[in-house]
C-alpha cells in the first residue's frame, strides 16, 4: 500500500515529510479548514511524491487555476462533486495540457494525466450503490469518517463495512489514523475488504498542531507499516 499525508501546511515541514519518502503529499485549498494552504508556492519535491490538491465543492476555473499553480498531480474532492463535476474537471485539465504543448506555455503535468480521487465518508453504514455513477470519472475513491467536517475529524469508521464493497476500484484509506492503528491496518491488510485499498491517508493525528506534522511519529508509523 502506498503512504499520503495530508494537510501540509509550512514549508520546511513540508521539505521534512518530503524526506520520509511518503507516495502523496496533500494541500488543503479550503479557506474553512485550519490546514489551509494560502502559500504561492509549494516546496520543490522529489518527483517520486505526487502533490494532490484537496477542494470541498470548488469552482472548476479555481481548481484549474491551483492545479497550474502548484503543479498538481491529483485532486481530491472532499465536497458533493457529481460525476459529470469529474468528467468536465478531467476534460479541462486535457484541454490545458494539450495548449500547454501546441503554445509553448508552462507544462501542467509530466505525464499529461490528473488523478481524481473522490471522496465518500461513512459512519455505521453506507450505500456503495452511490459509486458506480462515479467509476469511469474518477482514479480512486478515498473513504473517511463522517463527521461535521469534510475531512479531518480525527477518528476512524468501521473498516468492516468495506466488506461490502463492490468494485474494483481502487481507494485511499482515511479517518483518525495513527500510531494506534497500526496492529489494526495489520490486521486489515489480512482480510478481504482491503484486496482494492491502495493507500493509507493520515493527517492529524500526525499533528504538532493542525498542519504541522510530527516527523518522528510519521517516520515510526511507516516503518512499522513498512509502504512500498
Amino acid at each position: 500500500m502506498k503512504l499520503k499525508v495530508c494537510g501540509m501546511k509550512y514549508q520546511d515541514n513540508i521539505e521534512q515529510v518530503a524526506a520520509l519518502q511518503p507516495d502523496y503529499l496533500g494541500f488543503i485549498f479550503y479557506d474553512k479548514s485550519a490546514r489551509y494552504f494560502d502559500s504561492e508556492n509549494i516546496s520543490e519535491l522529489p518527483k517520486s511524491i505526487k502533490k494532490v490538491g484537496v477542494f470541498v465543492d470548488e469552482d472548476i476555473a479555481i481548481v484549474m487555476e491551483k492545479i497550474n499553480t502548484h503543479n498538481l498531480q491529483a485532486v481530491q474532492l472532499h465536497g458533493k462533486e457529481t460525476p459529470e463535476y469529474c468528467d468536465a474537471l478531467k476534460k479541462r485539465h486535457a484541454e490545458l495540457v494539450s495548449a500547454s504543448h501546441h503554445e509553448n506555455l508552462k507544462q501542467v503535468q509530466i505525464d499529461g494525466k490528473l488523478e481524481i480521487i473522490k471522496v465518500f465518508s461513512i459512519k455505521e453504514t453506507f450505500d456503495f450503490g452511490i459509486l458506480k455513477a462515479y467509476e469511469a470519472f474518477c482514479d480512486y475513491f478515498l473513504f473517511d469518517t463522517k463527521g461535521k467536517l469534510p475531512g479531518g475529524n480525527g477518528y476512524t469508521f468501521d473498516w468492516n463495512v468495506l466488506n461490502n464493497y463492490p468494485s474494483t476500484k481502487p481507494f485511499f484509506l482515511s479517518g483518525g489514523i495513527g500510531l494506534n492503528e497500526v496492529e489494526k491496518i495489520k490486521e486489515f491488510k489480512q482480510h478481504t475488504a482491503s484486496k482494492y485499498c491502495f493507500a493509507i491517508d493520515v493527517n492529524s493525528k500526525f499533528e504538532l498542531e493542525p498542519g504541522l506534522k510530527n516527523i518522528k511519529k510519521l517516520n515510526e508509523f511507516r516503518n512499522k507499516l513498512i509502504f512500498k
